[in-house]
């Protein structure tokens, strides 16, 4: 399976079966976490399967997820230290390995909010400077979606997209960048559009100058996306960096990133980084 089929088939997934992990898959799993620790920015993560199916891991010991998930008995969860662009690298390395996970066939779902934060946090034994951004399920998915599935996908509108126009610009943000001018982008841009994001709310925008896609966020009004020094829409902004820089290599798309703000007229939009193309 290519990046970019990955990619485009990654859904996120509520409810489970019983049908239990092959110990090949748990096993490359555990190794990509593990290994998995090179963020854009240099923040410091790490990442571990949990097995809530081992002996010993009772009920009353299994962090919840407020009925959101059900019948799933593996999670990943991470931890990074916090700093600047902490949150934007997290997002990054947390949706490799949402992405290997669906190269194995499995299902997962970002969890940002709906989850018992402190007893997942204890299972992690965090220190003092680091956080627990968000976790995922990981397994087969159930056959059926259970009603909780249902009302989530419902009211998030997750299969819905941001039209192109709103989301990429060309030369300023007064002019949307259309496909047939993206170029070889066209792809790792229509995969940015397709990265899941906390209710769905597709905060990344992106403007294309020259040989430079540069990324802002465009943080939702009213919106609750914030748990103290954990940003949710960074976090999303992380995701669509991973997107952008994954389908580009898969295309042999040479570029780096790099923070520099090019102050083009932003206005409500947060700078967040820059692609430079190379070659």
């Amino acid at each position: 399976m290519s990046m970019i089929e990955t990619i485009s088939l990654r859904t996120s997934c509520r409810t489970y079966s019983d049908k239990p992990l092959e110990p090949d898959k748990m096993e490359a799993l555990k190794a990509f976490l593990k290994d998995n620790t090179d963020a854009p920015f240099g923040s410091e993560v790490r990442f571990e399967l949990l097995n809530f199916k081992k002996p010993g891991m009772t009920k009353a010991r299994t962090p919840g997820t407020y009925g959101v998930i059900k019948g799933a008995g593996h999670f990943i969860a991470g931890a990074v230290r916090h700093r600047w662009k902490s949150m934007e690298d997290f997002g990054y390395c947390m949706e490799k390995n949402i992405l290997k996970a669906t190269s194995l066939g499995l299902g997962t779902c970002w969890l940002g909010g709906t989850f018992n934060r402190t007893g997942f946090a204890d299972i992690m034994n965090l220190d003092g400077t680091e956080l627990l951004p968000a976790v995922s399920p990981v397994g087969y998915p159930s056959g059926s979606r259970s009603l909780i599935d249902h009302f989530f996908r419902f009211s998030a509108g997750s299969a819905r997209r941001m039209p192109w126009q709103e989301l990429f610009f060309d030369g300023d943000f007064e002019h949307p960048l259309l496909k047939e001018s993206a170029g070889p982008y066209e792809a790792p841009l229509a995969c940015v559009r397709l990265g899941p994001s906390a209710s769905n709310m597709q905060p990344w925008r992106i403007l294309r100058n020259n040989d430079r896609f540069h990324f802002y966020l465009r943080r939702t009004p009213r919106y609750k996306a914030s748990f103290g020094h954990i940003k949710l829409q960074n976090i999303d902004m992380g995701i669509a960096l991973c997107h952008f820089a994954l389908s580009s290599e898969a295309l042999a798309l040479k570029g780096h990133w790099q923070i520099h703000d090019p102050y083009m007229g932003a206005g409500d939009r947060e700078y967040i980084a820059s692609w430079i193309c190379e070659g």
